[in-house]
């Protein structure tokens, strides 16, 4: 599935890897308590909870976004051949992810800037593929940006002896493009990426950051793992098992949510079930909720496009 959305003059391209109730609330939300998932199924089902499973929906997306001349990919999913015997359903992907990223006008020579908002697995993978029994450069011409303290993180493991530091990804997904001289590492909030404007958004991981890109009065937050679920933006003290640092986390969403709300920005998530994105709406009695961006099923315009169905 490929879903295209105009934020002004800039093209957002969302592409799904995979899709699928995979997710027990159990595991990844220890801290939410029956109580506040019963509460929130109604409108969590059918896209994002399945309630006779019991399990989170969660995609694998990968963003592309079109401006002038720049093709830009955010955060690359998990990749074919990677092996990740620890998480069964990344292991040893077999898909059609370039084929489908081609189609989206993001074929690997078209590519300008790769962009990886934090190191974990489902984040770097199609970084690399695999020629000739080597993991390679996928996109040879476009510059791949990492975050630094979390580069700096997993070198240091990787460096002490740690061969599995990012479940293996460290070493087949990064450091190849490292040794091939394509890297530049992100330190600076507020630093722009062609387009895209970086703000820092640790919490998930040390050096997790969100991207903000503005057209035409409108805007767009490509906002990585700061939630999982949408479930996350009615329950934003809601962490999931992998947040690295949970404090932070809690206070980096929160931060968000007032932030997207107030900007009345497109939020773009990398994990959230159809339709992949949408807004954060404040109520009167405080906190917030989640309202998804219809998909119009426009094909012949410029406004919007989709290719698949959901």
């Amino acid at each position: 599935m490929i879903y295209s959305r105009m934020i002004g003059a800039v093209r957002a391209t969302n592409l799904i890897e995979y899709i699928g109730p995979t997710h027990d609330p159990k595991y990844l939300y220890p801290d939410m308590t029956e109580d506040e998932l019963a509460a929130n199924v109604g409108w969590l089902s059918p896209h994002q909870y399945v309630p006779h499973m019991s399990r989170f929906i969660v995609a694998m997306q990968i963003w592309v976004i079109h401006a002038g001349d720049s093709v830009i990919i955010i955060d690359t999913g998990v990749g074919n051949a990677k092996p990740r015997p620890a998480v069964p359903r990344m292991h040893q992907l077999n898909t059609l992810t370039l084929q489908w990223l081609a189609a989206a006008g993001a074929a690997p020579e078209q590519v300008t800037h790769v962009i990886n908002t934090h190191f974990h697995g489902d984040h770097v993978g199609w970084n690399t593929t695999l020629v000739d029994g080597r993991w390679s450069p996928t996109f040879p011409n476009a510059r791949y940006y990492f975050s630094k303290a979390d580069f700096d993180a997993h070198r240091a493991a990787y460096a002490g002896g740690n061969r599995t530091t990012l479940s293996g990804g460290f070493e087949d997904s990064v450091l190849p493009i490292v040794e091939a001289g394509l890297a530049e590492l992100v330190d600076e909030d507020t630093q722009y990426i062609d387009c895209l404007r970086v703000e820092h958004a640790p919490g998930h991981t040390p050096g997790q950051f969100t991207l903000r890109v503005s057209s035409k009065g409108q805007e767009g937050i490509l906002c990585a793992d700061i939630m999982h679920t949408p479930v996350q933006i009615a329950l934003p003290h809601v962490n999931t098992v992998v947040d690295m640092i949970p404090e932070l986390a809690r206070a980096t969403r929160a931060e968000f949510l007032e932030r997207a709300a107030r900007r009345n920005a497109l939020i773009m998530p990398c994990h959230f079930g159809f339709p992949h994105c949408g807004y954060v709406r404040g109520s009167d009695q405080g906190g917030y909720s989640f309202e998804p961006e219809p998909v119009l099923n426009r094909l012949n315009d410029n406004e919007f496009y989709s290719i698949g169905k959901n």
